[in-house]
């Protein structure tokens, strides 16, 4: 059994951390499978449900969590640092869309879910909620610590936010639709507020789970490091 001395469980291990791998596969690829059985337009249309940055998160989330089921069955630390790395993208995002999908449904519903396009209530958590639930669970129980700076982390975010509004604007100059509602309420500087502060929000999230970390698993650096998130690592 592998272990970081500052990671609550062993992972990757073929017990415990196997398990909770294993289940996080399930309940993610059992989300997923509902895609291909969604008979929507936007199954024909170009960039299919990858429009949605729910649908990318969820991608990265079920990455995360085969990555590490393989890792606990073969013990390949190559392939659990690898999960490691796009945990750190991964966890924060799935975090901002869990805020965000259920903060604007708390407002307006129809801002974020097309006409039509209303999910049962199971379904609907599957998709923009497990999601962050399980990837911080896997953080902080059987993963070591992020060593990640906050200047990092706000690259990584920013160059995530853009490229996602670049594939939304591409697949609109083809579909002659946004994905999400709200898109078409907005003018252009808004839109780059939007992204922007998305990206804000991704570094925001990604310091709360480092402090969260520091907390449950005793780690004061983790601590330090989240509460001056922009402060270089030594």
């Amino acid at each position: 059994m592998a272990r970081h001395h500052l990671q609550r469980f062993a992972s990757p291990s073929p017990s415990v951390s196997l398990v909770i791998h294993l289940a996080g596969v399930a309940t993610l690829a059992k989300t997923f499978q509902f895609l291909f059985d969604w008979d929507t337009p936007l199954a024909e249309s170009h960039g299919w449900y990858f429009q949605f940055l729910t649908i990318i998160g969820l991608t990265l989330s079920l990455s995360v969590f085969t990555l590490a089921s393989v890792a606990d069955i073969t013990g390949s630390t190559a392939l659990f640092d690898l999960k490691n790395f796009v945990s750190i993208v991964a966890t924060p995002l799935e975090v901002l869309v869990s805020t965000l999908y259920w903060g604007i449904c708390a407002i307006d519903t129809a801002l974020i879910v097309p006409p039509g396009y209303e999910l049962p209530i199971w379904t609907d958590i599957g998709f923009h909620l497990a999601p962050a639930v399980l990837l911080t669970l896997d953080l902080i129980l059987f993963s070591p610590p992020w060593t990640i700076s906050g200047y990092a982390v706000m690259s990584l975010s920013t160059a995530f936010a853009f490229s996602y509004w670049y594939w939304v604007e591409m697949c609109f100059s083809k579909n002659g639709w946004y994905p999400y509602p709200m898109f078409e309420l907005l003018t252009t500087s808004q839109r780059v507020l939007l992204f922007t502060v998305s990206a804000g929000l991704v570094t925001a999230f990604s310091s709360i789970l480092k402090w969260v970390y520091g907390v449950v698993n005793g780690n004061e650096q983790a601590r330090r490091e989240a509460l001056k998130p922009l402060k270089r690592v030594q």
